[in-house]
This record gives structure tokens, C-alpha cells and sequence, in this order.
């Protein structure tokens, strides 16, 4: 029963800022270098949703043309600029046509997890 699809992916500081073009979601922690260097980060971080975007793909290959029906996520600790990622999807429970699947993006460098949570689909 537990499906499960992962992908590696690094992503640079043109990614942070082709996603805040896209979303336009400008906030200066993942689009400017200087003004990171002086928050708790040290540098740009990752957007929520840009995880989110890459999760989805992967619960796509799980439930294909599946419809999200809910989604919660935490980010406890931060997903920097050139620092590889692993992605991780896994179906966890099917119960009346509903797929709950596990999320999880986890740090390379350190082994520390950067966003978990879960999600429910129907296909």
C-alpha cells in the first residue's frame, strides 16, 4: 500500500526569484541576498508554496489526476539557496477513495527537516 516518490533538487537564487515573479511573493527574505544575510537565516530561503509546488508534482506521480481535497504543512527549519533537498511523498492510508499522503522535505547537507505535513486526495 505505501506508494512513494522522492526527487532530489537544489535550488538556486534565479529559482527563488523566478517563483516570486511568478507569485509575486516578493518578501525580501527569498529574494534578497544582503537583506537575508541579517535575518536568522544568514541568507534566502526557500517560498512555502515553491516546496508545496515540487510536493505536488510528486503526489501527482501517486494519485495521477488527482484533486486535492486538503493540505497542512509546517517548515521547521528553513530551505536555503544551493543546498540540496530531497522530496518525499507517501501514500500513508486509502479510505473511501481518499489517498492521505505523507509530505517531506529534508535538508541534504544536514539530514534536517525543512517541511512535513500531509495531504488528502481523490482521484
Amino acid at each position: 500500500m505505501n506508494q512513494t516518490a522522492s526527487l532530489n533538487r537544489t535550488f538556486s537564487q534565479a529559482d527563488f526569484d523566478a517563483f516570486a515573479a511568478l507569485s509575486g511573493d516578493d518578501n525580501p527574505i527569498h529574494v534578497d541576498p544582503e537583506f537575508a544575510a541579517g535575518t536568522r537565516f544568514g541568507q534566502t530561503v526557500a517560498h512555502g508554496a515553491l516546496l508545496c509546488a515540487v510536493l505536488r508534482g510528486l503526489v501527482e506521480e501517486l494519485v495521477p489526476g488527482g484533486r486535492q481535497i486538503s493540505q497542512s504543512t509546517q517548515y521547521p527549519a528553513p530551505s536555503p539557496a544551493d543546498v540540496p533537498l530531497r522530496f518525499d511523498a507517501e501514500t500513508i492510508a486509502v479510505e473511501d477513495g481518499v489517498a492521505t499522503i505523507r509530505l517531506q522535505v529534508m535538508r541534504l547537507s544536514d539530514m534536517r527537516i525543512t517541511c512535513s505535513g500531509q495531504t488528502e486526495v481523490r482521484p
